[in-house]
């Protein structure tokens, strides 16, 4: 197959994926990402989809060639609710950020070609640590750092998002949700926070001297 072709694909076909289900309003194969995960694709029937609150998502695609994808983070937080420090910190959203980058850039795409948009970053609590405002400070100032322009966000504010991307197309559909939705989706970064606090942190990045 050659670059910019995109395969399709039967609805009635074997997903071969729990996550990978038909949509019928969308016309596409449903993707969804959870915390932690990052996935790709260059199929014109294919949209990735992930829920965040607090969390960040980058969507990055080769716009010659329609092949792209999304990632989906959160620093990681101490028991203390201090942050662990520039290494722990940059352990998680920079290996995020590099391995979706890294991943397009390999399918033939130059850097300076890369389609960026950024989402979530929200402060679903009122207590003095704002995760959400950390998260989005962390993915503008690594991108300004790269030299690597944004063509659109949306980040910040009480609530929560679903996020449906299109990496073929680049379009973004973004779904404001309910205050009340906030509940589960804090849980559910809650248990990805801690499970964050128990891997080990090796290979420490310093990239911002």
């Amino acid at each position: 197959m050659r670059r910019g072709q995109h395969r399709r694909r039967d609805p009635d076909a074997d997903e071969g994926d729990g996550r990978r289900i038909w949509n019928a309003h969308f016309k596409a194969f449903s993707l969804r990402l959870f915390p932690g995960e990052t996935r790709t694709t260059g199929a014109a029937d294919e949209m990735l989809v992930t829920v965040l609150g607090s969390c960040v998502a980058a969507c990055i695609r080769d716009p010659r060639t329609g092949f792209g994808g999304m990632n989906h983070f959160m620093l990681p937080q101490s028991d203390t609710g201090e942050w662990n420090g520039a290494s722990a910190a940059l352990r998680y959203g920079n290996y995020a950020m590099e391995a979706l980058i890294s991943t397009v850039l390999k399918s033939g795409c130059q850097r300076q070609d890369l389609e960026i948009k950024v989402f979530g970053g929200a402060d679903l609590t009122t207590g003095p640590t704002r995760i959400g405002t950390l998260n989005v400070e962390f993915v503008l100032r690594y991108l300004e750092f790269e030299g690597l322009a944004i063509a659109g966000s949306d980040l910040g504010g009480p609530l929560g998002r679903r996020i449906h991307y299109f990496p073929v197309s680049g379009m973004v559909k973004r779904l404001l949700l309910k205050p009340i939705s906030g509940h589960s989706i804090l849980a559910e970064e809650q248990r990805y926070a801690t499970a964050l606090r128990r891997l080990p942190l090796e290979g420490a990045i310093e990239l911002f001297e």
